[in-house]
């Protein structure tokens, strides 16, 4: 994988080695920099992801992965550069194909389980048909009816990832998968049940940008982006710090 520095050069990319498929979608950010609170976080910041491929944001606190993953999508402003999709679907925006996982599980205490899932539904317009299998696919149904305030760390997380399952995989609905740490709080089985869904994710031409400070066992089908090789060690103390757009997508 090419990883470097400058404008219009330097993307990220990579080729999967053994039966490869060719999806029309790819994700590009180009000459990206963020700014917050007067510090630039990173600068001339540059990737690029096809269907079937993920890519891992390696780093130490603060260099900026989980501020990449809000930049694309659409919930941190940028002070420079673009992310676009290509091959999208007409009369769209970018976060209309996006499934964003952020640090906060997003689940409202009072509601049910079933219930979390059927609010996220109507949010992002996906069928009520899809809510048992998202509570399928982390074991969630037994617990469907209990007041999500109950559950413990584990069960709370999985039912925030159980939200990935309100779309079919792959890159008819919502290709894009933005994943901020997503396997905290979860035991050695969850993490691999969920490496097992974004394998199929990936297999079905979805992609996905996940900050983890562990492996998640996709294998050849990911590629680190170390994000200390954006650093932008600038004075910023006369910027103004990017403004924050929030949506409903914690």
């Amino acid at each position: 994988m090419l990883l470097e520095k400058g404008a219009g050069a330097g993307l990220t990319s990579f080729n999967q080695q053994g039966n490869v498929q060719d999806f029309a979608l790819a994700l590009r950010g180009q000459g990206l920099s963020c700014v917050r609170g007067g510090r630039r976080v990173f600068a001339d910041l540059n990737f690029e992801l096809s269907g079937g491929q993920a890519l891992v944001l390696v780093g130490p606190n603060g260099s900026g992965k989980s501020t990449l993953l809000r930049v694309i999508a659409g919930l941190l402003a940028k002070e420079s550069g673009t992310v676009v999709l290509e091959g999208q679907r007409p009369d769209t925006a970018l976060k209309d194909h996006i499934l964003y996982e952020g640090h906060l599980d997003g689940v409202k205490p009072a509601l049910s389980v079933a219930e979390n899932l059927a609010f996220w539904a109507r949010v992002w317009g996906a069928s009520m048909d899809r809510i048992a299998p998202a509570l399928d696919l982390f074991a969630l149904t037994p617990l469907a009816d209990l007041p999500a305030g109950l559950l413990s760390a584990g069960q709370t997380r999985r039912l925030g990832l159980a939200r990935l399952g309100l779309f079919a995989p792959g890159a008819g609905e919502r290709p894009i998968w933005l994943l901020d740490e997503p396997t905290v709080s979860l035991d050695a089985a969850n993490v691999a049940l969920f490496a097992r869904l974004v394998q199929s994710h990936l297999q079905a031409g979805g992609m996905a940008l996940a900050a983890t400070h562990i492996d998640l066992g996709l294998g050849a089908q990911a590629r680190p982006l170390e994000l200390d090789t954006f650093a932008a060690h600038l004075s910023t103390s006369s910027l103004a710090g990017a403004s924050v757009e929030e949506d409903m997508w914690l």
